[in-house]
């Protein structure tokens, strides 16, 4: 903890500390309110989002302002997806194929269509066309790190001062909305459509009330047997990781620990003996647990470490590209995601999951999914398909699609 000219710094100790009281908060206000859970948002976004709003009222009040170091936070993002690479089995990335391949060029699709909302509404202010591209795939389907990483080259060469400031604003407030809208969209598709799972799965990230398992215990070696394999998989993705940036490629960290938790599930059999004295631990409760708790409080770091005094001056134009862009999503995701994708429970999964891509990012994705999933039931099939689209593929387009844009609009 550091005090210094009016700015509280919380190291990463206390900024988990802080995050795990924000999920708490979150589900207690989730268990108060039956809207929030009727609608399934995500606890760590309720108390996230509570939180940031405390946060701001400090600073207006009382003029002081909470700055919190986020690493750790990093750390919780990788141990997510790892865990989700660690359940993928190659016969169901298989069976993913081909409605991975149509989630992916829907939305390669709409984040052109996101790129000509936000120019169209830009120019309706009489703003450059850049503006109108921070306020689409550079900061929505790109989130916080595409918008720093682009800001600077737009500002220096479309001469917009603010357009760090606009780019961040963007990429919060769409962070916010992505949360809210996966989950009143899966409830009015699974609702309309009266939609099940085809068969009870157990769940990929979070564990049920009723026992999952047999005995619904979870051993401290099953946890520790899971942490283990999640070390495993995360050290070959930060060797993969470095090994492709001396190709001259930049991947996320959390990417290349997916596809290790993948490979390394794929290659190990069954029956291989392992000195834990139990098998690889591919979906099982404990695996789960930590997806659960690393997502849920990765998103409650995040939501309630948004500085949101820094963006009422960008207030007008902003909203007005950020309302078109909502409703924009809301109409692919109903009207074009959801009968593409099957129109049955895994499209609807899908589509909680898509709302969080859209306008958020992967683990608003997830998270939307997993609030879906333990009220309804899991779709396994969205949980390979959609992490992989979003946590991959969508940068690579992306880093065309935006100079592109740049230069031809």
């Amino acid at each position: 903890m550091d005090w210094a000219n009016g700015v509280l710094k919380l190291s990463s100790f206390f900024a988990v500390t802080i995050g795990i009281l924000v999920l708490f908060v979150g589900r207690r206000l989730n268990k108060m309110f039956a809207p929030l859970r009727e609608f399934s948002i995500p606890e760590p976004v309720t108390g996230g989002i509570l939180f940031s709003v405390l946060i701001a009222v400090v600073y207006v009040v009382a003029d002081i302002e909470i700055e919190f170091d986020l690493m750790a936070r990093d750390i919780l993002l990788v141990y997510f997806f790892t865990t989700i690479g660690i359940n993928a089995s190659l016969k169901d990335l298989l069976k993913g194929g081909i409605p991975l391949v149509v989630l992916l060029a829907i939305t390669i699709g709409y984040m052109l269509v996101q790129n000509f909302t936000g120019i169209s509404v830009a120019a309706m202010f009489g703003l450059d066309s850049a503006v109108g591209m921070l306020g689409g795939s550079v900061s929505l389907i790109g989130g916080h790190g595409t918008a720093i990483a682009w800001a600077p080259r737009i500002s220096e060469g479309f001469g917009i001062s603010n357009a760090m400031e606009i780019g961040i604003a963007c990429a919060t407030f769409g962070l916010i909305l992505a949360s809210l809208m996966g989950g009143p969209i899966a409830k009015f598709l699974i609702t309309r459509y009266d939609l099940k799972p085809d068969h009870k799965e157990q769940l990929d990230v979070g564990v049920a009330d009723e026992s999952q398992n047999g005995d619904g215990t979870i051993t401290g070696f099953d946890f520790l047997d899971a942490i283990f394999a999640i070390h495993v998989c995360a050290i070959l993705g930060f060797i993969l990781n470095e090994t492709i940036a001396e190709l001259g490629l930049q991947l996320p960290l959390f990417v290349t620990c997916l596809f290790a938790g993948i490979v390394i599930t794929n290659l190990v059999p069954d029956a291989y003996p392992r000195i834990s004295g139990t098998k690889w631990p591919s979906r099982k409760p404990a695996i789960a647990l930590i997806a659960d708790v690393s997502l849920g409080t990765f998103l409650a770091m995040s939501l309630m470490s948004m500085q949101l005094w820094t963006l009422v001056d960008l207030a007008g134009p902003i909203f007005a590209i950020l309302g078109a862009q909502f409703i924009v999503a809301i109409v692919v995701n109903i009207f074009i995601v959801f009968p593409v994708m099957g129109k049955n429970y895994d499209a609807a999964v899908v589509c909680a999951g898509f709302g969080g891509i859209s306008l958020g990012s992967t683990p608003t994705a997830m998270a939307n999914m997993s609030a879906v999933s333990q009220r309804y039931g899991n779709s396994h099939q969205a949980f390979i398909i959609v992490p992989l689209v979003c946590a991959f593929f969508i940068d690579l387009a992306n880093a065309l699609i935006i100079p592109y844009f740049l230069a031809n609009f």
